[in-house]
Formats: structure tokens, sequence, C-alpha cells
């Protein structure tokens, strides 16, 4: 069956006050961006008596028009409808009727109809809608049969300014549109952790850009690509991200040569924070983001990251701080960056980890060991910040 229009629901955005039409709009546009991004065809997405619609102009692919508009946070379902004109009940019912008899061939099903009356002024209340459609398409179809607990098919039909028809809920992302709730510097690695990290982040309307810590010859072009193909990924949910290169080579060697190495990973997890603060000062954010779980790593206990926040001023979002490894896992297979953050590839965090790295650090012991790095490493951190490289995804 051939749609020409979609009806976009959400769910959290509905208990907004006065500043509703805010999240509306933003919803609206950030459904405009994803359909030009991912799918071919001219679109028209608009609002209408507290309903956001999206109609098709011209021929479309419905596979694209679907993976666009399922990965719109703020969205919680996406329904293919036929939307008509109102021209008397009888139309209606002949309409509904053919309806059912297009979208479903086998007719061996169960259905309720479930009628919505917005406009009051239509001639029939609810009730009486879902008993004479539900009795039209009982005398078009003997076979199908009526069922209101558990129904196969659940028939909406919403009267509006015009007349909704739909049966399918195809789910949507939820959460809230992207770049209603502020701007985020997300710290991206080749991992598992930080991409979902930075999917759950933008799920709840932040603006997303990152950073990525770049140590050739140590780590490869290859594992710089897989983080580019990582903030791809994530940005089919998020939208555009400028991802921030950041040639971190001559700083993590000199912390190497200068420091304990058994602190190297607070040492170097320490500047790294100090930089994306730069970045993100510089860019308008207004926190950072990692992919950090308690426990998970040396680096992740509660005592090392109490010690890395302490060297910057923003604040630090960790999305998923209490998940467990599977549970990060299952996220990472549903928004397809599981397959990516698992190749070969290794990121500068892992490159130079120490055999027996401290678990407990003390944050008096590390700002001594980093007295060893005063002579260079403010002069290295802002030619790390100006020398950065910006990637457009």
């Amino acid at each position: 069956m051939e749609f020409k229009s979609f009806l976009i629901k959400y769910a959290e955005i509905g208990v907004k006050g006065k500043n509703r039409y805010l999240f509306e709009d933003a919803l609206v546009s950030n459904i405009a961006k994803s359909l030009k991004k991912s799918a071919e065809g001219d679109f028209r997405v608009h609002k209408e008596d507290g309903r956001i619609y999206v109609d098709a102009l011209s021929s479309y692919d419905y596979d694209e028009v679907i993976y666009a508009l399922t990965h719109v946070f703020g969205i919680v379902g996406v329904c293919p409808m036929i939307q008509i004109e109102d021209e008397g009940f009888e139309d209606l019912k002949a309409k509904v009727v053919a309806y059912m008899d297009e979208m479903y061939p086998d007719k061996n099903i169960t259905f309720k109809v479930n009628a919505r009356r917005a406009r009051k002024n239509y001639p029939l209340d609810s009730m009486a809608i879902n008993c004479d459609v539900g009795e039209a398409i009982l005398n078009a179809f003997p076979e199908i049969k009526v069922d209101v607990r558990n129904p196969k098919v659940m028939l909406n039909i919403e009267i509006r300014k015009h007349i909704n028809i739909y049966s399918e809920i195809i789910p949507g992302p939820g959460g809230m549109p992207v770049g209603t709730a502020g701007k985020a510097m997300l710290l991206l690695s080749g991992g598992i952790d930080s991409p979902v990290a930075g999917y759950m982040i933008a799920k709840r309307g932040v603006e997303l850009e990152a950073v990525y810590f770049h140590t050739p010859p140590y780590t490869s072009e290859r594992a710089k690509q897989k983080v580019v193909d990582l903030a791809e990924k994530v940005a089919a949910y998020a939208g555009n991200i400028k991802l921030n290169v950041v040639n971190f080579t001559d700083i993590q060697m000199y912390i190497y040569e200068k420091c304990p190495h058994e602190q190297l990973t607070i040492i170097m997890k320490r500047v790294m924070y100090k930089i994306a603060e730069k970045l993100a000062k510089q860019n308008g954010a207004l926190g950072l983001v990692t992919g950090e779980s308690i426990g998970q790593v040396s680096s992740q206990t509660m005592q090392s990251l109490m010690v890395i926040d302490e060297n910057t001023d923003m604040p630090v979002y960790r999305p998923v701080i209490a998940f467990d490894k599977q549970e990060i896992v299952d996220i990472s297979l549903k928004i397809d960056t599981y397959d990516i953050s698992t190749q070969p590839y290794e990121d500068c965090c892992t490159t130079f980890v120490a055999k027996h790295p401290v678990t407990k650090p003390n944050l008096n012991v590390i700002k001594h060991s980093e007295l060893k790095l005063a002579e260079k490493i403010d002069e290295m951190i802002e030619e790390a910040v100006r020398t950065v490289e910006v990637l457009d995804i």
C-alpha cells in the first residue's frame, strides 16, 4: 500500500506547558533534516491541531522514510496513514473498507475499531463510529473477526479537520528532540561505551560535538577511521556532529617519560579532560560526556573518577555510569555500533596502559607527579587545541 502521509506520535513533549511549541518546532525541524539526509523525495513536515504530519509530495522509498523517522529523538511512533476529506459517513465507511482490503490481503485476522472524535461537531460520537464502521468491515469481509481485548489489528480513525485512518504504529526511539537541552562535548573513543553514552545523552535532547584523541604512529589511521565510523552511527540519531581530532602523541609521550607508569591513565585522562573542556568552551558546550561505568576498569573506580574530574570546571555527564557491560553492549547492538567498536584497532587509552595501574589514586599524589610536567604541559595543551583537525560528520 502506498502511503502519502505519516502521523508522528510523541510522548514526553505532550506534558510540557506553555513552551510545548518550542519542543514541537524542534521536532518538526529535526524530522525535516533527517528526511533530507536519509530519504530521496520531497516532503512537507507540519503541525496541525496538536499533531505532527509528514506528507510525501513526490515518489519516495518507504524504507528510507521509515529509517529517517525512526532515528529522530522525540518520536515514539510513526503511523503510515491515509488522510481523507470529510465527505460524509458513508464515504468514510467505504474508504475504511478499501483500506482494510488493501492493507490486509489475508483476512484471517481479528480487529477492533478505535475512533477519536476531536472535532465535536461530527454527527456521530466515537462509540457510534466504532460500531458502524466495524459492522461495515464485517459485512465486507465475513472471515474477519472482532476482538475488543487483544485484536491483531487496531484500526484507528481520528476525526479532525481531515480524517486520519491508520492501523500500524512503528516504534520510534523516544526521548526529546535534539537541540532542546543545550550542547555537550562527547569524549569519543573506539570502544563500546562512549558511542552508547553519546546516543543516550542525545536522546535527552542534547546536541553533540565530539573529541577524539589520536596518537600516531601508536594508533593507526584505521583506528581514526573507526572513530569516524562510530560518529556516523551516533549522528544518525543525534544529527550532524563536529568531530575534533586532537593529536595527542607528544603529550602522551611526555606523560610517559615524566610520570610514574601506574599513574599514566589517570594523568592522561586529566589532561584529556582539560583539552576537551577548552574545546567545549570554545564551541558553546555546557558539559563533557563520557562512557565511563563505575568499576569497569581501573580508571573508572569512584576514587579515580573523582581525581579525574578535579581537573575540569565543567560538569561531566556519564549516561552509562551504573550500567553493567552487557547492558551497554545491548544498546550498542541496537544502534549498530558494536561491530565497529570491536574491530581490533587500539586507541590511545589502551596503547600505553600500565601493567599495574593505580585503582585508588590520591589527588595530592597525582598533583605532585604532575609537577614534573609543569615546564611544557600548558604549552602542549594549547598547541593541541590550536592544531585540532575538525571533521563534519
